[in-house]
């Protein structure tokens, strides 16, 4: 189930239930997605995200957990890109978990994945799944498309 919040928001939808406003999880989410990635407001990170939150997204052994992590990996985003950009496109809401369809861009003008700047900018989607509990990020599943950005960048080997 789809619907329309507004001309100006992305398709929204609660499934299992008839909709009355965003519930606790879809605000979450948008303030995570909004205020974090695409703001670059580190802060939201200790409000949102659980200290023992569960990353199934791979970012190797020395990732580090809860908002650290997540902190972690906004900064190396808007280093290597500074206008970087997290658009949500669709989000559906199932009781304490949150799909998201969401468009990352950006202009590449800092080191990424070990490659040099290119002054290129990128467009790709980005899949996320949220499980959030008590107004907290408690798990997270990522898809994005790195194979994209780098491709996009010239960079692709």
């Amino acid at each position: 189930m789809s619907t329309q919040l507004n001309s100006e928001l992305p398709l929204s939808g609660l499934l299992g239930a008839k909709r009355k406003g965003p519930s606790i999880p879809e605000v979450v989410a948008r303030r995570l997605i909004d205020d974090g990635f695409s703001g670059g407001r580190l802060d939201v990170c200790d409000e949102l995200i659980a200290e023992d939150m569960i990353e199934h997204q791979d970012y190797g052994p020395e990732h580090p957990a809860g908002a650290a992590g997540v902190k972690a990996v906004i900064t190396y985003l808007r280093r290597a890109f500074s206008d970087f950009r997290l658009e949500i496109e669709t989000i559906v809401v199932c009781g304490d978990t949150v799909w998201l369809r969401n468009v990352a861009t950006g202009t590449n003008d800092g080191r990424y994945m070990g490659n040099p700047p290119t002054g290129r900018r990128f467009k790709v989607y980005v899949f996320d799944v949220l499980r959030i509990v008590d107004g907290r990020v408690v798990e997270h599943w990522g898809v994005p498309d790195r194979l994209g950005v780098l491709s996009q960048l010239g960079t692709a080997r």
